[in-house]
């Protein structure tokens, strides 16, 4: 899907919905990005979406929702979540320049706590090679709009799951920073993640579509994630609007 013209992504934009998609999802993210609240208070409503996607991620890989109340998380897919939350800021840098390594970090964090060899993806046929592909498209390979390479990015990563723990976690984590670093969403305002734990089993199929490589199936991913977008907008807005109150 990636070799063999110019820009690897763009015959995506030739996929039935695909267009449309991403432009709703585009334009949705702007007008969250200019509510009152987060003209300037969005250091605040971005901490709080960062907390409700760590949760809703965590909650994917089959760990808690809910932080307990004197702060204390044991849940190691949870506390894996969290502590990759608190890092996007320092490592998306790093994602700008050298995926990979920030690909390695994320797994150090996220599975810190699962018992296995951290930050080395898995050696088995086409790990190594699509991740060097991944790396190119982020580090400017492409210049599709930002929806499109975020989709790309997170069902890749899901597609591979290149390390032995925690592949959700990291790879949900690196759309949050290709969402950052494509100007789709450089406050990290939006929780797509909350759509997709509401409807895991349309997530799960979406992916899956995507990992065959057929165009029905790429396409399937690309506007249920978009739809995601969407969705996590909603749930931004939600944070805004309390914020102001």
């Amino acid at each position: 899907m990636f070799c063999g013209v110019t820009d690897p992504l763009a015959p995506l934009l030739d996929l039935p919905g695909v267009p449309e998609a991403v432009q709703t999802a585009r334009d949705a993210v702007f007008q969250v990005h200019r509510h009152r609240v987060n003209l300037r208070g969005w250091a605040t409503t971005a901490a709080e979406a960062s907390v409700r996607a760590a949760r809703a991620s965590a909650a994917l890989d089959g760990g808690p929702t809910e932080i307990p109340a004197d702060g204390s998380v044991s849940d190691p897919v949870l506390a894996g979540a969290l502590r990759v939350a608190e890092s996007l800021g320092t490592i998306l840098p790093t994602w700008q320049r050298a995926p990979l390594q920030a690909l390695a970090k994320l797994h150090v964090l996220a599975g810190a706590d699962l018992g296995a060899e951290l930050g080395r993806p898995r050696v088995a046929p086409g790990i190594s090679e699509r991740l060097d592909l991944l790396a190119s498209l982020v580090t400017g390979g492409t210049s599709v709009p930002g929806p499109l390479v975020v989709a790309v990015v997170h069902g890749e990563l899901m597609a591979l799951s290149p390390f032995p723990t925690a592949n959700g976690v990291v790879a949900r984590a690196a759309s949050r920073l290709t969402s950052i670093a494509t100007g789709l969403d450089p406050k990290s305002l939006g929780v797509p993640e909350v759509y997709c734990l509401r409807r895991q089993n349309e997530y799960a199929a979406a992916l899956h579509g995507f990992s065959t490589g057929e165009p029905e199936g790429v396409a399937k991913w690309i506007t249920f994630w978009c739809s995601a977008v969407e969705a996590g907008v909603r749930e931004a807005r939600s944070i805004a609007d309390a914020a102001a109150s």
